[in-house]
């Protein structure tokens, strides 16, 4: 599905098939700029509630979907980032713990942290290209392996082949750097 598939904002069908293109994109944008899931999360839907709101001021002789949207975004995130300043303790507010929270809720030394991003670091770079991009794209970038497949021109399977026998190679290689859990 490209740009000229959707034609326009006017109903759910085209709302829905611009999300289909462009969401994951404007999602990763905000979320890096804002550095904040939930966040993201709003901004993007926020993102095309106004641009379904305001369908009939596209023009596609001025600018693509895509380049229209990532506008509308844009401006939702400057908005939000400002919202942020002048309601800071809305900051502390978080939703109550989930299980898989309170399992991975062991902050442990920062020190150690690091070192372990090293190793899994060098680790990586001992490993095929191929593996490494498809171990990098879906687990370091929580990209979803459909995405990542589609980006990379190669079937789903073929993805989870590479991460699977990519993370084997992993293991191996963290072991011959004399690293232990």
């Amino acid at each position: 599905m490209d740009d000229t598939a959707v034609a326009g904002l006017s109903n759910e069908d085209e709302v829905y098939a611009a999300y289909l293109l462009h969401g994951p994109e404007l999602y990763r944008f905000v979320l890096r700029g804002l550095g904040d899931r939930g966040a993201a999360q709003d901004v993007v839907q926020e993102t095309f509630i106004t641009a379904w709101r305001s369908a009939e001021r596209y023009d596609p002789t001025l600018a693509s979907l895509r380049v229209w949207l990532f506008g509308i975004a844009r401006n939702a995130m400057i908005d939000h980032a400002r919202a942020a300043k002048v309601r800071p303790w809305q900051g502390n507010l978080v939703d109550p713990p989930t299980v898989q929270d309170l399992a991975g809720s062991d902050q442990g030394d920062p020190v150690e942290k690091m070192m372990t991003s090293w190793v899994v670091e060098e680790a990586l770079r001992h490993l095929a290209e191929h593996h490494r991009v498809a171990i990098v794209r879906t687990h370091l970038q929580e990209r979803p392996y459909e995405e990542v497949a589609a980006e990379l021109g190669i079937p789903v399977g073929t993805l989870r082949s590479r991460v699977f026998y990519g993370l084997k190679a992993l293991r191996v290689a963290i072991d011959e750097m004399g690293v232990t859990p």
